[in-house]
């Protein structure tokens, strides 16, 4: 007979395991409830990958390049796989996104003359009122604090690199490998989980330069994988600080990129799919949701409220967007939406017609002033064009259109603000020419369809591919030929002339300045412009007319400007040997703004020019310590006159420091340039005169500059090398047409 005791002992076991089991699951079931009920608490990441198109990416199917990390992050989080941009141009766009309002709300429609509206809050802003520290990094000039972008941000980085030998007007983007070091750095200084990061890349916008290692890549799926490996790194440092797990990672894009689908190469023209759909990878803490995929539409608008939902954060009745959370939990669907994305590029630049779109889950509608709609379903490259048909797509369009009209009425289309011409010479490099204001008030259906103009257009961008190359002659002839048809478009004009003066062709762009007057005759910088170029011809009397002409239209609301014009007549004075006036400029200028030496300048430059260089030096150098104060004026060649004085005062290094500054603000400034070779082969480094006069050629290649560079070689005794500078300036200007100026 066998006892009871092993039995009860094997019940009372099993009993135990039951209850354990039992605890177990109710566990787990509250903490499932826990983790979906309790707020965000570990680190919110936006990573903005700017240009990304959304089918480049494998996540998406694309197969012809490869991004492990955004891989991962796709694995771990929840791909949205029909997400749409609001805007076609970089800033409207992140307007859109981080305020979760349309750009006719947030008052930015375009990347040229524009910032958030001052009551526009923002996500950073929201956020921070609940505890979270807020950084921002952005890698590209477009997003500078200047345009409002940064509001709410406690740290927010946009400094660009310093200016380079290649663009004379300063860096315009910043490799994403340094923003994502910055960001690294925040976030050890910060100090706690609690935070919210915004990091903008801006690869793949053009140019496409990816590093070699990418040279199996086509150049802008290339961008994406450099790309990705930024977004690597980063998931590498959270993982090693044990972040990983308890961030909410949100990856997305502003905008995609035409690369010729639809006659496009890049954007701002059109807003067909390749334009306006955009990656949104949504990875929360904890790996919730992980490998789902949402084919509902969705929108930059709906990021806001929905990193504000997963927060456990008011969140404001103003927004257009919805949260997405039913969606990343998988529990629920919400109403269609019919999403508005616009592209105003034409309509400012060009004075063309604007283009605007809305999407619903089947038909996208195009409002141009030949219309079109699309059937995403059928015809996903929308290729056939059904307004014109009857049946059901008639019915869609007239719907659509209905929408759309109701949803923009009593819009306007707003006035750009004006931008200073350092701020417009620097976004030229981007491709964005100077803002259209006489066809503000025309209705769009009354202005050219930009689909007949998209050829024009790829000129218009093929001759600022030529000029970041340095290929001015090239790009000069491009824009005339443009300008032929299209005179009245001044800001083609004003960059011709700009392209001229790098050439050294002055004469053709003062002949460009004049057209730029004629079309904007309240343009201050014009007037200047034209004086400069006249400066260099040397033809005083022409350019001193220009140059008050510039004062006076610059008037008394512009402080800046009318500075900038009495600096110009102060110099003209200078080159007339007219002290007295020229003194009487240099006060004109400091009373029209205080932030510019000019007078210590002045005084500096009348004692440098009777050789009291000892005696001119402290003025040089009150005037130097000035500028630091403000780092937004600068007067052109102060710094070489410092450096040239230095060098006759034997305080070479000093001297280099000065040239080296010079340089930096402008450097096409060729005599800084021949004067730093000088004082390198003064000082018996032959190896950096060398490098000096090759960059000399390099940065400035025109029959001036070989002509002076064989000079130089010549007097440091390199008759071979002079000789054979001389021989490739035959053959790329052909024959000297008159001796280079010295």
């Amino acid at each position: 007979m066998h006892s009871p005791a092993p039995r009860r002992t094997l019940r009372f076991t099993f009993i135990l395991i039951l209850a354990a089991l039992g605890t177990g699951l109710a566990a787990v079931g509250g903490w499932r409830y826990a983790r979906a009920s309790a707020p965000v608490n570990g680190p919110i990441i936006v990573i903005s990958i700017d240009t990304l198109r959304a089918d480049h990416l494998p996540a998406y199917g694309y197969q012809k390049v490869r991004t492990p990390a955004i891989d991962r992050l796709a694995q771990d989080g929840v791909v949205f796989e029909r997400a749409y941009s609001h805007a076609t141009q970089t800033l409207p766009a992140h307007a859109s996104l981080l305020s979760g309002r349309l750009p006719f709300e947030t008052g930015v429609r375009d990347t040229l003359g524009f910032a958030v509206r001052p009551g526009e809050r923002l996500l950073p802003q929201m956020l921070r009122e609940r505890g979270y520290a807020t950084g921002g990094i952005v890698s590209a000039y477009v997003l500078r604090k200047d345009t409002g972008i940064d509001r709410g941000f406690e740290f927010f980085d946009d400094e660009m690199p310093p200016s380079s030998p290649e663009r004379a007007a300063g860096q315009v983007q910043r490799d994403g490998a340094d923003s994502e070091i910055i960001a690294e750095h925040w976030l050890d200084a910060v100090g706690s989980s609690r935070v919210f990061l915004f990091l903008h890349l801006y690869e793949p916008h053009k140019p496409y330069a990816p590093p070699a290692r990418f040279a199996e890549y086509a150049p802008y799926d290339g961008e994406i994988a450099y790309a990705d490996e930024i977004v690597g790194r980063l998931v590498r440092y959270l993982k090693t600080h044990q972040l990983y797990d308890r961030s909410t990672i949100v990856l997305l894009s502003d905008h995609g990129e035409g690369l010729g689908d639809h006659g496009e190469q890049e954007h701002g023209l059109f807003v067909y799919e390749e334009a306006i759909h955009v990656p949104l990878l949504v990875k929360q803490a904890g790996g919730a949701g992980a490998g789902r995929r949402v084919s509902d539409p969705v929108q930059q608008v709906d990021l806001v409220p929905t990193l504000l939902d997963l927060a456990k954060a008011p969140v404001p009745g103003n927004l257009r967007g919805r949260s997405l959370k039913p969606l990343l939990d998988g529990t629920g669907h919400l109403p269609e939406p019919t999403i508005y994305s616009e592209a105003m590029y034409a309509r400012y630049h060009f004075g063309w017609s604007e283009v605007t779109t809305l999407t619903d889950g089947r038909y996208r509608y195009i409002n141009a002033p030949r219309e079109e709609l699309y059937d995403l379903q059928l015809d996903p490259l929308e290729r056939e064009n059904l307004a014109d048909d009857d049946g059901k797509a008639s019915e869609a369009r007239l719907a659509l259109r209905g929408a759309l009209d109701r949803l923009v009425a009593g819009k306007t289309i707003e006035l750009p603000k004006r931008v200073s011409a350092d701020v417009r010479e620097r976004l030229q490099t981007l491709g964005y020419i100077g803002t259209r204001t006489d066809v503000m008030t025309s209705a769009g259906n009354e202005l050219p369809d930009p689909k007949d103009k998209r050829e024009m257009l790829g000129q218009y961008r093929a001759a600022v591919d030529l000029a970041g190359e340095r290929k001015w002659p090239q790009a000069i002839a491009l824009l005339r030929r443009i300008l032929r048809d299209e005179p009245a478009l001044p800001d083609l004009w004003d960059q011709l002339a700009g392209f001229a003066v790098r050439a050294e062709r002055y004469d053709q762009a003062i002949d460009a300045y004049k057209h730029v007057i004629a079309l904007r005759p309240s343009d201050a910088v014009s007037y200047l412009s034209a004086a400069n170029a006249l400066l260099k011809l040397r033809k005083l009397e022409e350019a001193r007319r220009y140059g008050e002409q510039a004062a006076s239209v610059a008037g008394e609301q512009e402080g800046r400007l009318r500075a900038s014009a009495h600096e110009m007549l102060a110099n003209i004075a200078l080159m007339r040997h007219d002290g007295d006036l020229a003194r009487e400029e240099a006060d004109r200028a400091h009373r029209a703004d205080a932030a510019v030496p000019m007078p210590a300048y002045i005084d500096g430059r009348l004692l440098y020019d009777q050789g009291k260089y000892a005696d001119a030096l402290p003025l040089f150098e009150q005037a130097t310590a000035a500028l630091r104060k403000s780092k937004d004026v600068h007067i052109p060649e102060l710094h070489f006159f410092t450096a040239d004085t230095l060098g006759r005062l034997e305080r070479y290094p000093e001297a280099e420091a000065q040239f080296l500054e010079e340089l930096r603000y402008f450097p096409q400034n060729t005599r800084a340039r021949a004067g730093l070779a000088t004082l390198y082969h003064a000082t018996d480094r032959a190896d950096d005169a060398t490098r000096a006069v090759a960059d000399l050629m390099r940065i400035t290649p025109t029959p001036d500059t070989y002509a002076l560079a064989a000079r130089l070689l010549t007097t440091f005794g390199s008759r071979q090398q002079a000789d054979a500078v001389r021989a490739e300036a035959r053959r790329t200007f052909g024959p000297p047409r008159t001796a280079a100026r010295p």
